[in-house]
């Protein structure tokens, strides 16, 4: 799979909020590590937004609302999306589970169970899972 088939449905017309979102989320704690950096230049590049904007949303987070979608599935749905990158882009180890849970946090999962379900992502976009059978077996969690 390369990184153009992870863009199809919609998935571009959300971009820029949806990195707005993630970038808040990852100065949560006021702090970015060298690989949520390095995870956010990448990032930003696969979701084709401009260097001014990647530039002024890092300048100015704070003024970025995280919009969490409102429905589960939608969660489920940006989770998918997110977990192909982290997976495609061969983040690994504590990095990824650190940062895809924040994320997660961020898209509105509950924290009691957010570990389980970032694993539970990461595993099924690893044997390259449907949309379907994730958004399945991610419900099975709740």
């Amino acid at each position: 799979m390369t990184f153009a088939d992870l863009f199809n449905s919609g998935f571009t017309t959300r971009n820029q909020d949806h990195f707005a979102s993630i970038v808040k989320v990852a100065f949560s704690d006021n702090f970015i590590s060298e690989e949520e950096k390095t995870f956010l230049d990448r990032l930003a590049q696969k979701l084709d937004i401009s260097k001014e904007s990647y530039a002024s949303i890092l300048k100015d987070y704070k003024s970025h609302p995280i919009n969490p979608p409102a429905s589960l599935e939608k969660r489920i749905e940006r989770l998918y999306d997110l977990a192909r990158i982290v997976h495609i882009d061969h983040i690994r180890d504590v990095h990824e589970i650190t940062m895809l849970s924040k994320i997660a946090i961020g898209l509105g999962f509950d924290t009691k169970i957010v570990s389980e379900v970032v694993h539970k992502a990461l595993k099924l976009v690893s044997k390259k899972v449907d949309y379907k059978r994730f958004k399945d077996e991610i419900t099975r969690l709740f």
